[in-house]
């Protein structure tokens, strides 16, 4: 059902649908629903209430090179790279009308999976996919080679043109828009696709291809692989037909992909990996209060799950105890967890058991270490069968804390004391991580001098995770190289030739 219609649709429908879910659970390749060669399976549970939704084909490395035969034999034979830039374009922008119009199925999907709100679903994830394969589709005829000046008996030209096939891994916190961030400018550019999901979220991932080949995408173009990092995923990253990954996750595991290009054919690879995303809040801030709601907004939205979070809140001392106060009540106004079919609930679980005991682990720490728990830091009462974690707030945070220096990936935030814009760039940049930041002033001249010196990709003055398809998204140091969403992704997944001809 379309999803312009889904804001009508009331909490008890939305568990009606959930009871009946009877999702997709094989393998994608060469335009069909295939089993998996070693007949294996694992679990896919709803982490708001405990329950298994679907024993999902598990695809090893025999699928993984199926999916890459089938994927490289649709790029040799030119069915799609070698189609009319107009009629990509259209089958590219059907498919985004299929997203809008299926969109229901997707919120669906990736709120009993993942456990997000099915609000946020309706009003973020699926109608920025939709408008990511819609932007992508646009840019098909814009890819364009040059001619340069030479010698007079010389004609040189420069032409772009696609890598293969590509291998996208994503993460399993924004399963279906991630997925679409991968997909679409690959596709774009002219080359196939083969994607593993993660693998606690990978219902969404097999709609989407359905769809890809109901828009009329050719068979072989765009495959998915169920499966598990360590079998699927390094699979696919070592695979020597493969020429480029495009990876989102753990920082971790994003060094062992450009590892697995080293060790195999040298492939291209891209990287959006963690963050620990400074928000400074400077005594002349404009309006307080929009800068609180955006604080909190930063921290807890989607859980904290979030790659770019708001996790290192830094309040310049005038201001800190008022900051602090209305940080509680903005909370308390906008983030209770709850059922996340529910239409109202704005926090759902989290993703799993261990995602779960990890953010409990890190509120420990942050009790052990000495910081001021000023509120949450437990499992919320009557969701016990749940993966919940309340939304927490620590302060009187040192910068030398565990909560300060590490990507917790939950709804804790650390809220720390400072003197000046100076204090708060040294601290900013005293991290491995530089993907995002947030700077709130009155002052151009301050917010143009802390822009150029914070070592982040993305910085946002006065505002807090804004943005559109035209921004680069991606990071600096250990945050990843490469960037998501913008023009240029297309361009990242291609390579140039240049043709010398001498016309004597």
């Amino acid at each position: 059902m379309h999803i312009s219609e889904a804001q009508n649709v009331t909490k008890e429908e939305w568990q009606t649908r959930a009871a009946a879910l009877k999702p997709e659970t094989r393998l994608f390749i060469g335009g069909e629903f295939v089993a998996p060669m070693k007949g294996q399976s694992f679990e896919t549970v709803n982490p708001a209430t405990g329950e298994v939704i679907a024993e999902m084909a598990r695809g090893t490395e025999a699928d993984v090179d199926r999916a890459v035969a089938s994927a490289l034999q649709a790029y040799k034979t030119g069915i799609w790279s070698r189609k009319a830039p107009r009629d990509r374009m259209a089958i590219m922008s059907k498919f985004a009308s299929l997203v809008e119009q299926y969109g229901q199925e997707f919120a669906l999907l990736d709120t009993t999976d993942m456990g997000k709100s099915i609000s946020e679903m309706i009003t973020v994830d699926v109608p920025l996919t939709a408008l990511c394969f819609q932007y992508f589709s646009e840019t098909i005829d814009k890819i364009e080679g040059a001619v340069t000046n030479t010698e007079s008996d010389a004609f040189h030209y420069i032409s772009r043109e696609p890598l293969g096939v590509v291998g996208a891994i994503v993460p399993w916190n924004y399963p279906l828009m991630m997925a679409a961030w991968k997909i679409a400018p690959a596709l774009a550019a002219g080359n196939t696709v083969v994607l593993k999901p993660a693998e606690q979220t990978p219902l969404s991932a097999l709609l989407l291809a359905r769809l890809f080949v109901e828009a009329g995408g050719p068979p072989g173009v765009f495959n998915v692989v169920n499966g598990f990092g360590n079998d699927a995923g390094r699979a696919l990253a070592t695979h020597m037909d493969v020429a480029k990954i495009s990876f989102t996750g753990s920082t971790e595991i994003g060094k062992m992909m450009m590892v697995y290009a080293g060790q195999s054919n040298m492939k291209k690879v891209s990287t959006e990996c963690g963050g620990k995303s400074p928000q400074i809040i400077l005594a002349d801030v404009a309006d307080l209060d929009t800068a609180v709601e955006y604080a909190v907004n930063g921290i807890y939205g989607n859980q904290g799950e979030v790659c770019n979070a708001g996790s290192r809140i830094l309040v310049e001392d005038k201001i800190y105890d008022e900051f602090l106060d209305k940080f509680v009540v903005q909370t308390h106004n906008s983030f209770t967890p709850g059922d996340p079919l529910d239409p109202k609930t704005t926090m759902g679980p989290l993703v799993n058991e261990k995602q779960q005991a990890r953010v409990l682990g890190y509120i420990d720490s942050g009790n052990h270490e000495g910081a001021t728990l000023n509120f949450g830091g437990d499992v919320p009462e009557g969701f016990e069968n749940g993966c919940y974690v309340s939304p927490t707030l620590f302060s009187d945070v040192s910068s030398k804390m565990k909560i300060a220096k590490e990507e917790i990936f939950g709804p804790v935030a650390s809220v720390m004391r400072i003197s000046s814009a100076a204090e708060a760039i040294a601290i900013a940049n005293d991290s491995p991580y530089g993907l995002a930041a947030g700077i709130w002033t009155s002052d151009l001249i301050t917010a143009h001098q802390m822009a150029r010196d914070i070592e982040s990709g993305i910085v946002w003055v006065n505002c807090f995770d804004h943005g559109d398809m035209t921004q680069p998204f991606g990071g600096f140091k250990q945050s990843g190289q490469g960037r998501d969403k913008c023009f240029d992704t297309v361009l990242q997944h291609t390579q140039t030739k240049s043709v010398w001809m001498h016309l004597g």
